[in-house]
């Protein structure tokens, strides 16, 4: 079944996207859920509207993604964390300290928008993805040491 999307979905896309579902995630998830519509020609058409008529605020803030991106590249992150002995962390390091660190750079980046492929359970260099827009990423590189 064909839905359009009303908000982004992980793994699925982004707001006004018009995606292919199959019927019961679309019925009994993302319809009753208030994520989707499915798309009739009515809403095609009521879409195609909305987004030529938004197009400018579109590329607005598609543009002050591109700064915000521009701001934080080259950025290099160390994260300190108790660890044991053996260098394993008690925990694991996630997006909110991730969001904490780049926020004492001077950087305000919403957790939400922050992507690490693989949980972060030993002291090392690792990457994290930060997605301010659909067509817009950074990867920004990050170090995990032992606190002392």
């Amino acid at each position: 079944m064909k839905i359009i999307l009303k908000e982004n979905v992980a793994g699925l896309g982004y707001k006004d996207d018009v995606v292919e579902v199959k019927n019961g995630y679309g019925r009994n998830y993302l319809i009753p859920q208030g994520k989707a519509v499915i798309a009739s020609n009515a809403a095609l058409k009521q879409l195609a509207e909305d987004l030529k008529q938004r197009a400018h605020k579109i590329a607005k803030i598609k543009a002050d993604a591109e700064a915000a991106a521009q701001a934080i590249e080259g950025v290099k992150l160390t994260i300190s964390t108790k660890t044991s002995a053996t260098g394993t962390i008690f925990g694991s390091v996630n997006a909110i300290q991730i969001s904490e660190a780049l926020k004492a750079l001077g950087h305000e980046i919403d957790r939400k928008i922050i992507e690490i492929a693989q949980p972060v359970k030993e002291v090392g260099e690792y990457k994290a993805l930060v997605r301010f827009h659909k067509e817009v990423a950074v990867e920004i590189p990050f170090e995990v040491i032992a606190e002392e």
